[in-house]
C-alpha cells in the first residue's frame, strides 16, 4: 500500500491534462505585431516552398534527381513551420495558450521526426552531387528514378522511426508542479524543464538518437563533400572549378546552419539549457532555415526561375554570374 502522501503526489500528478505555452510572453499591445509579423513568416516561408513543390511537379524540365530532392525538401519545410506556427498564430490571437496532453505530445513527435528527416535528406541531396560531379558519365544510371525514390524513402522512414523513443519517454514524464510550458510550441526539453520526474534517460534516449540521426548523415554529407573538393581541384579551368563549386556552396551554407542550430538545440546536457536562447534557435530552424531553403537552392537557379516565370506568367530576371 502506498502512502498518503504519495497517492497525494500521484493524484496532483494525472491532473495535468493540458500545458500552458508562454514561450514570447509579450505585453498585450505587442501581440498584434507579432501576430502580423510570425503570420508573414509563415505565409512566406509556405508559399515559397510551395511554389518549388508545384514547379517541380509540373515542369517537364524539372524532372532531375536535383529537383526531385529539393521538392522534397520544399514539402518537408512546409510540414515543419505548419507543425508549430499555426498553434503560435491561435495563440496570439485569441490569447488561448493551452493545448491539451495529446495535442503536445503530437506536436512534439512530428516535429522531432521533421527534424530528423531533414537531416538524412540533407545527406541524400549532398550524394547526388557526389555522384554529379565525381561521375558525371554514370550519373544519369546511378541516380535513376528507382534510386532516387529509395534515397527518398531511407530519408523520411527512418525521421518517422527514430523519434517514437523520446516521444514515448517524454508521454512518461511527471508533471506534478507547473504545466506552464516556457517555449512556443511543446519541445523536449522545454517539458524536461517542468518535469517532477528524473529525466536523465529521457536526456540520454535523446543524445543517442540525435548522434544516430546527426552523426550518420553527417558523415555522409562531410565524406560526399571531400570527394567532391578534390574532383574540383584537379579542374583546371577556372571558370570550370567556379561552376562546380558554385553547385555546391548552397547546400554547403544550409548544411551548416542547419546542424549547427540543431545540435545547439539537443546535443548537449540538460544543465547546459537555455529556454530562452532555444526559442531564437527554434525560431531560426522552424521559420527561417525553411524560409531561405527554397531563396538559396531553388529561386536563384536558371531552371527553376524559367519554370516559374513559365506556370505564373511573370518576369523573372536571371541571376547574373
Amino acid at each position: 500500500m502506498s502512502s498518503p502522501e504519495e497517492q497525494m503526489e500521484w493524484k496532483k500528478q494525472t491532473l495535468v491534462k493540458e500545458f500552458i505555452i508562454v514561450g514570447f510572453l509579450v505585453v498585450p499591445p505587442l501581440r498584434p505585431l507579432l501576430f502580423l509579423v510570425f503570420l508573414l513568416v509563415y505565409l512566406a516561408t509556405s508559399c515559397a516552398n510551395l511554389l518549388i513543390t508545384v514547379a517541380v511537379f509540373v515542369d517537364p524540365h524539372l524532372q532531375s534527381p536535383m529537383y526531385f530532392f529539393l521538392q522534397n525538401l520544399s514539402f518537408l519545410d512546409i510540414l515543419c513551420i505548419s507543425v508549430t506556427y499555426p498553434k503560435l498564430l491561435a495563440i496570439l490571437l485569441n490569447k488561448s495558450k493551452s493545448i491539451s496532453f495529446i495535442g503536445c505530445l503530437t506536436q512534439l513527435y512530428f516535429f522531432l521526426s521533421f527534424t530528423s528527416t531533414e537531416f538524412y535528406l540533407l545527406a541524400a541531396m549532398a550524394y547526388d552531387r557526389y555522384v554529379a560531379i565525381c561521375h558525371p558519365l554514370r550519373y544519369a544510371i546511378l541516380m535513376n528514378k528507382r534510386s532516387c525514390l529509395s534515397l527518398a524513402a531511407l530519408s523520411w522512414m527512418p525521421g518517422f522511426l527514430d523519434t517514437l523513443p523520446p516521444t514515448v519517454l517524454g508521454s512518461q514524464l511527471s508533471f506534478c508542479g507547473s504545466n506552464a510550458i516556457n517555449h512556443f510550441f511543446c519541445d523536449i526539453t522545454a517539458l524536461m524543464k517542468i518535469s517532477c520526474s528524473d529525466t536523465s534517460r529521457v536526456e540520454l534516449v535523446i543524445f543517442i538518437e540525435g548522434m544516430f540521426a546527426g552523426l550518420i548523415p553527417f558523415s555522409v554529407t562531410i565524406a560526399s563533400y571531400i570527394y567532391i573538393i578534390s574532383v574540383i581541384l584537379k579542374i583546371r579551368s577556372v571558370e570550370g572549378r567556379f561552376k562546380a563549386f558554385s553547385t555546391c556552396a548552397s547546400h554547403l551554407i544550409v548544411v551548416t546552419v542547419f546542424y549547427s542550430t540543431v545540435i545547439c538545440m539537443y546535443v548537449r546536457p540538460a544543465s547546459a539549457l537555455s529556454l530562452n536562447q532555444d526559442q531564437l534557435l527554434a525560431v531560426l530552424y522552424t521559420a527561417f532555415i525553411p524560409l531561405f531553403n527554397p531563396l538559396i537552392y531553388s529561386l536563384r537557379n536558371k531552371d527553376m526561375k524559367e519554370a516559374l516565370k513559365k506556370h505564373l506568367g511573370r518576369k523573372v530576371k536571371p541571376v547574373s554570374k
